[in-house]
């Protein structure tokens, strides 16, 4: 089995991906995911959506499995195979704003304890990390932002949203003021940066 990481958003495939896309006989993913890749995907090839993630162990060994992003951040890259990288959006978000990746610690509330995510996230940040955190829509900003006021009201929080979409935005605020979401596809990152 490949994990082939399709890029956060789209042309963000790398050529070691098209090339695993493009020989691949029965391909999984999410919609999503699976859109990223349409143009390298082969005509020839089972293409299946996938609608239910607990169901990932009865997928076939010689399959090829689209994640996005990378799938070593909060992506599928937990399964066993071969795991093929991809631009994460944790990437291209610091790239955006030109923030070095090792001033970076990175944070899951994708599918887990939103509560938990953010505790962990304050607790990095007081040591003096930045934090990016991969959220859903079903995330509180609000929330962290709470949590952060308790810490410094000036603390950053900037959301960026559908990254390398033409629909991409990017806006940043702090813990007393923060931006607002208005995507259902963002991510954060928080600290002082």
């Amino acid at each position: 089995m490949k994990i082939v990481g399709v890029g956060c958003g789209p042309k963000m495939l790398t050529e070691e991906a098209i090339v695993a896309i493009r020989s691949a006989h029965r391909i999984f993913g999410s919609r999503r995911a699976i859109e990223l890749a349409r143009e390298h995907l082969p005509s020839n090839a089972d293409v299946q959506e996938i609608h239910d993630f607990h169901a990932l162990a009865d997928i076939p060994e010689d399959a090829v499995i689209l994640s996005t992003g990378d799938p070593m951040l909060s992506g599928l890259g937990s399964l066993s195979g071969e795991v093929i990288p991809g631009i994460s959006s944790l990437q291209v978000a610091v790239a955006r704003i030109r923030i070095p990746l090792e001033r970076i610690c990175a944070v899951t509330a994708h599918g887990c304890d939103h509560v938990g995510a953010i505790q962990e996230a304050v607790e990095e940040i007081i040591r003096g990390r930045a934090v990016f955190i991969t959220a859903e829509p079903a995330f509180s900003l609000e929330t962290l932002a709470a949590a952060l006021r308790k810490v410094n009201p000036e603390l950053k929080i900037a959301i960026f949203e559908d990254l390398g979409y033409p629909t991409e935005r990017i806006a940043v605020g702090t813990a007393d003021a923060p931006p607002v979401v208005r995507s259902r596809l963002f991510s954060l990152l928080a600290g002082d940066f």
